[in-house]
């Protein structure tokens, strides 16, 4: 009974880890693959750390599976936070492009994504894959029960405020990551925008209106094209932020192990 009680717990972890995590919350995943990947390696963990853990018999044990419910969801979410900084870049990019109005659907979410946005998410969700990245989330998640063992103190880091802390500073550091990454063409169509101005004023006669839609895209396309080759560096310092803030997230929650 003991080791059962000790496998559910761990169970609610993966679980809600798979439910909100990049790449393995995606709607292309069967449901039943994700139950059986938890499962598998919530069995993993009880080999390997064991089943001597002290665990409460009544009512309170409920605490504890919200409490491994919220750490999954933690982890999840700041992984998903860093690979939405993507999309954030791309909508940037589509509001100064003229393409704000046109938005398709994203086959990994099942949500309306940017033109643009869902371009690098593909790029991106290639090259993390290419990198076996996913590979280091599920290492990641497995390491955190030496850092978070079932017996951590997670509300009392939350009614400190550790925890909002951590997570207004994560959001405040993807909003700049986003805008890191559609600068370039931000900037590009601002001094087209300039430009367009400047024409308005010396040549009236023109009408910037209807020059000034297809020229920004094309601007914005050959930019784009430029930049591409690029994209792998500024995505392998993205993933590194990302794998820097889950750390960060298991030093704020729990303590380094000894």
């Amino acid at each position: 009974m003991q080791g059962i009680s000790v496998f559910l717990l761990i169970f609610c972890r993966m679980t809600a880890f798979f439910v909100v995590a990049p790449i393995f919350s995606s709607r292309g995943v069967p449901n039943t693959f994700k139950i059986g990947l938890s499962a598998a390696i919530a069995l993993l963990i009880v080999i390997i750390q064991g089943v001597n853990h002290a665990l409460p018999t009544d009512l309170s044990y409920l605490l504890y599976v919200i409490r491994e419910l919220l750490i999954g969801l933690l982890m999840g979410y700041v992984a998903l936070l860093l690979f939405t900084v993507i999309q954030m870049a791309g909508s940037f990019i589509d509001i100064q492009m003229g393409f704000g109005i046109v938005n398709v659907i994203d086959p990994m979410t099942g949500a309306s994504a940017p033109v643009l946005g869902n371009f690098k998410y593909i790029i991106a969700t290639l090259l993390f894959l290419s990198m076996n990245g996913h590979y280091y989330l599920l290492d990641a998640v497995i390491r955190s029960y030496n850092w978070m063992p079932l017996s951590n103190e997670l509300f009392q880091r939350i009614y400190h405020g550790n925890i909002a802390e951590f997570l207004a500073r994560t959001f405040s550091q993807a909003f700049l990551l986003s805008f890191q990454l559609a600068a370039p063409l931000v900037v590009a169509l601002f001094i087209t925008d300039v430009a367009l101005g400047f024409l308005a004023r010396t040549a009236p006669q023109f009408n910037v209106f209807v020059i000034g839609i297809p020229l920004k895209i094309l601007v914005g396309l050959a930019m784009l094209l430029l930049l591409v080759p690029s994209f792998i560096y500024a995505f392998e310092n993205l993933f590194h932020v990302l794998f820097k803030s889950l750390h960060n997230l298991f030093g704020t929650i729990g303590e380094r192990p000894k």
